[in-house]
């Protein structure tokens, strides 16, 4: 995101039937069962010295075919798997997302689906990325439409790919708007797109998650820095606040209820801010629901300020101006699309960010760690009231 200030496996091929592999050693491997040698009588030292080579050389052939090639990654468990991963990366067709899926995709370890709401955008930038067509598949995906989340969940498991990490990356940034806008279902854009379309997304997937066989399942939904308080950047008003849920428990729909979360006025970049904390919220309601039973790494992140990202094309033209210079030189804090898209595939597949329940950052030296989120953000009674009361808003209750 940009607004950050901030199966087949060579074990099932070559391992055979505890009954085979401790006696009779039968195997289809060197077409011919062993068992039926031993029927015969090998009196002759010379006959022994043959059989005895045999199996040197069966075991040998064995050892060879059990070493793992460079494409197999190794669990904890020690589960392997030769196919490439499945991630699903929404807003991939730019920013962030992009620079993630160009970072996955070249890897050749990844398949990645673009899940974009302009498909002919998305086929245009993996293609000015240089990105392998073989790497890729874009998927149609309006987040601001819970029919269209809907839908597109239903072309994914209809296609027949496995689901093995969910990254929820695209979010609408309204900075200067006055006015509420809203979505198809006559929510909020900001919250209903970056929070809502998210939560109904990974609810109908988390079963797809679930029975990944992939070393290690990841959901990620990235956070941001100005919704933490706790932070400079996160104390520039306006700030996050979630207050009593008013205004989300009366559908944010601006008629009988407010259009913001806490019952307040409408304002544009407050609304970004407090999707963003539903969204770190989200993260830590699954992670507490759901980790210990699937095993899935749930986390958040805050890759670094992006402060040349398209997620800015509605601020006024002064700060895109000058907002650039000030992260490169004041305050230190830029990071180009490209670095964040590294960090973000770093929580996507590095075998170190394996936690769940994190919110990641990085330090000036690029180096990830575990960083803190504000009050408001890691509220255990405040997550599970966003949780309530968005599976009612989605129709999940």
């Amino acid at each position: 995101m940009a607004l950050q200030a901030t199966s087949f496996s060579l074990h099932n091929l070559v391992n055979l039937p505890a009954k085979t592999a401790g006696s009779s050693m039968d195997s289809g491997l060197f077409g011919v069962s062993l068992s039926d040698h031993r029927k015969l009588d090998f009196t002759s030292s010379s006959s022994r010295t043959k059989m005895e080579f045999t199996r040197r050389r069966a075991f040998r052939t064995q050892a060879v075919a059990t070493t793992a090639p460079a494409v197999i990654w190794t669990a904890p468990e020690g589960k392997k798997t030769l196919r490439k991963g499945s991630v699903i990366i929404t807003g991939a067709s730019s920013g962030l997302g992009l620079a993630t899926a160009k970072a996955l995709s070249e890897t050749g370890k990844w398949h990645v689906i673009m899940a974009c709401r302009d498909f002919l955008k998305a086929e245009r930038a993996a293609k000015s990325a240089g990105m392998s067509k073989e790497n890729y598949t874009v998927m149609h995906l309006d987040l601001s439409s819970l029919e269209s989340v809907r839908q597109f969940v239903r072309n994914f498991k209809q296609s027949g790919r496995p689901l093995d990490v969910l990254v929820c990356n695209a979010a609408v940034y309204q900075p200067t708007a006055k006015e509420p806008t809203f979505t198809a279902d006559g929510i909020e854009l900001s919250v209903g797109t970056n929070h809502l379309g998210h939560f109904l997304l990974s609810r109908l997937l988390l079963d797809d998650l679930k029975q990944s066989d992939y070393p290690s399942k990841r959901l990620i939904i990235v956070g941001s820095i100005t919704g933490n308080t706790n932070t400079l950047a996160g104390n520039v008003p306006p700030k996050a606040n979630l207050g009593d849920m008013r205004g989300l428990a009366g559908g944010l729909n601006g008629l009988n209820s407010s259009a913001m979360i806490d019952g307040g006025d409408f304002d544009g970049a407050k609304a970004y801010k407090d999707s963003k904390v539903c969204n770190m919220l989200t993260m830590q309601e699954f992670h507490r629901r759901y980790h210990e039973e699937t095993g899935i790494t749930f986390a958040s992140l805050y890759p670094g300020c992006i402060a040349t990202t398209g997620l800015f094309r509605e601020h006024i033209p002064l700060f895109r101006l000058l907002f650039p210079p000030f992260q490169k030189f004041i305050t230190k804090g830029y990071v180009s699309e490209e670095e964040s898209g590294k960090r973000l595939a770093q929580v996507v597949s590095d075998p170190s960010l394996t936690k769940s329940g994190v919110y990641w950052s990085w330090n000036k030296d690029s180096a990830s760690f575990e960083n803190q989120l504000s009050e408001e953000a890691s509220d255990v009674a405040k997550a599970r009231k966003v949780w309530e009361i968005s599976e009612k808003l989605v129709g999940l209750a």
